[in-house]
């Protein structure tokens, strides 16, 4: 059994057991957060919301919070002498599967 979840704009395809690193939440290290934006449920057979599937959540605990790992931006124009570095970590949080209520 396997759903389709959409939250910090981006969709994961999650299973019971998964760990996976979303967008930062605003949510405590072991709290229990709900993902309502279901956007498809295949337990045997598929269904597909439009645009979510109506009374399916997927719940899930939070581990941990944290920062990824580092991206340079580099800017540059030539012959002008412009040319400016800046790095970027960006928030996540680390959360694993409990259920998913279809």
């Amino acid at each position: 059994m396997y759903a389709i979840i959409a939250t910090g704009g981006k969709q994961y395809k999650v299973a019971e057991g998964d760990v996976i690193k979303v967008e930062k939440l605003s949510a405590e290290k072991d709290s229990v957060v709900s993902f309502d934006q279901v956007l498809a449920v295949n337990n045997g057979d598929l269904k597909i919301g439009n645009p979510t599937v109506a009374g399916a959540t997927v719940s899930a605990t939070v581990i941990e919070e944290g920062k990824g790992k580092k991206v340079i931006v580099y800017k540059y124009k030539r012959k002008t002498g412009y040319h400016k570095k800046n790095g970027h970590r960006q928030a996540y949080t680390k959360v694993k599967i409990d259920k998913i209520n279809a």
